[in-house]
């Protein structure tokens, strides 16, 4: 299985970006995915998942981004998107994204990675 994310780049605060991440190598619609950040010198954190089809494609969000970011999944395209809306400063960050065979929405246990997509947002 492989994922590659893209959509990164500088945007200003209050701005908007989408960010997409194409799972490839398997069934996709059985692979949880979720996107995952890493800020500035500090540990990487999860920022929103989506369930696999079977489990009703159900989704997270960290408390930081609710009411922000929208995740969603297009079984037909392989893809899943991150829309970030009203984005902040503190949201500049390496996002990447995960994904796992049929993972429940509460675990963090991802197997495949992708090399991630730079997000810089300037004040």
């Amino acid at each position: 299985v492989q994922v590659r994310e893209s959509g990164g780049r500088l945007v200003h605060a209050g701005g908007s970006l989408r960010l997409s991440c194409v799972v490839s190598g398997g069934t996709f619609s059985e692979y949880s995915v979720g996107w995952f950040r890493r800020p500035p010198t500090k540990e990487r954190e999860s920022v929103a998942r989506i369930a696999w089809s079977g489990a009703g494609s159900t989704t997270y969000y960290a408390d930081s981004v609710k009411n922000r970011f929208t995740i969603t999944r297009d079984n037909a395209k392989g893809t899943v998107y991150l829309q970030m809306d009203s984005l902040k400063p503190e949201d500049t960050a390496i996002y990447y994204c995960a994904a796992a065979w049929r993972l429940t929405i509460v675990s963090e246990g991802y197997d495949y990675w992708g090399q991630g997509t730079q997000v810089t947002v300037s004040s």
